[in-house]
This record gives C-alpha cells, structure tokens and sequence, in this order.
C-alpha cells in the first residue's frame, strides 16, 4: 500500500477535482444541443402535448442497454400519419438517438429500439405529422450504472 504525504496527495487531489470537471460542459452542452435540435426539428412551430408515448422503464438498472418504444396514437393512414419521429437523450454528450419515418402504408406507428443513457436524463420524443404538426414528450429515466463510461 502505498502511503502519500500531504503534497502528493493534494497533487492527485487537484487533478482528479480538474478532470472531473473538466467533463462537466460536455455534459451541460447535450441539454443545450437537444434543446436546439428539437427547434430545428419543429422549424419555428410549437409542439402539443398528448397523442405521442414513450414507453421506457423508469429506472434502468444499466444504462447500455435501455429500450424504448415510441408510438404515435392512431392508425396511420392517407389523411392523418407521422412523417417522421425525433429521439433525444438530453444527458449524453451527444443527444441524438433515432429517426424513424412513416408513411400512410405503415399502419401502426410505433418503433422500438434499445439506447445508451449516459446518466439519470429526460428523453425526448417529437413527432411530424403530415399536416404539418408536432407533438412532444418527455420521460425522465434514473439510470443507476451510466452507460458512455459512467
């Protein structure tokens, strides 16, 4: 074992303090980077609640491997279907997830997949509709073990 004096340790002390928050802005920045990419996606227009779920567990025990179903109320079809759905971690140091499109031959919309959550976030869903609206969501999933080296 080996024994440090009191400069020794307020070396490594001070550089793992320096590291640790030397990853906090990219941490910061994935809210910001979300939050811009759904006002990109949306293109000015505001965004309903209702009509669009997330079904995700609330606490996932590991964060490399979270599913995910996200689905648009509704049959899809010739007057009324989701162009395309936006997925977003707000939490990990790039936000971006998945796109999914449908059409009106899609019949259900709904898509599943599995996801990497960094830390405890809120993810985000944001649907098109063909006629050109926008329905959001959030759920807030606590992630015990991170899953991008947390």
């Amino acid at each position: 074992m080996t024994v440090l004096n009191k400069r020794e340790f307020l070396i490594v002390a001070t550089g793992a303090a320096a590291a640790a928050i030397a990853g906090l802005p990219s941490i910061a920045l994935g809210a910001e980077k979300a939050e811009m990419r759904v006002a990109e996606f949306l293109g000015g227009a505001t965004a309903s609640e209702g009509g669009l779920s997330l079904e995700m567990p609330e606490i996932a025990e590991n964060g490399n491997t979270v599913p995910l179903t996200v689905r648009v109320d509704g049959e899809a079809t010739a007057d009324r279907y989701a162009e395309s759905v936006l997925i977003l971690a707000d939490g990990n140091p790039e936000p971006g997830v998945a796109t999914f499109h449908f059409t009106p031959l899609s019949g259900t919309q709904e898509a599943s997949t599995r996801m990497r959550l960094a830390k405890t976030q809120n993810v985000i869903a944001v649907a098109k509709m063909n006629d050109g609206s926008f329905m959001r969501t959030d759920n807030l999933v606590k992630v015990t073990i991170g899953g991008c080296g947390g």
